[in-house]
């Protein structure tokens, strides 16, 4: 098992992270590529102390980008988290 301290890379703030807290509760985190549901389950629970009920997570290729010259580039993979708390917790986003 992985330290929980490198499974969570940052709270993502978007608008359709807003849309979903405010409708069901539920929070988009950036998460280290190789975490599985539970790590992502016990390292949230662990550093917001807040019960987890859900860890729904999807994976994103990075885009490829052009150089200055005729190469291309790509930047990197990640991974998104999408966290459903139990009723009545929440993290504080301030």
């Amino acid at each position: 098992m992985k330290d929980l301290n490198s499974v969570l890379k940052k709270l993502q703030i978007t608008e359709k992270g807003t849309d979903l807290k405010e409708a069901n509760n539920q929070y988009l985190f950036q998460v280290d590529t190789s975490a599985n549901k539970m790590e992502i389950k016990a390292a949230v629970e662990q550093y917001f102390n807040v019960t987890v009920m859900n860890v729904n997570t999807m994976r994103y290729s990075g885009k490829k980008k052009r150089e200055r010259t005729v190469r291309y580039g790509k930047r990197a993979d990640w991974k998104r988290a999408v966290v459903t708390l139990k009723a009545g917790d929440s993290i504080d986003v301030a």
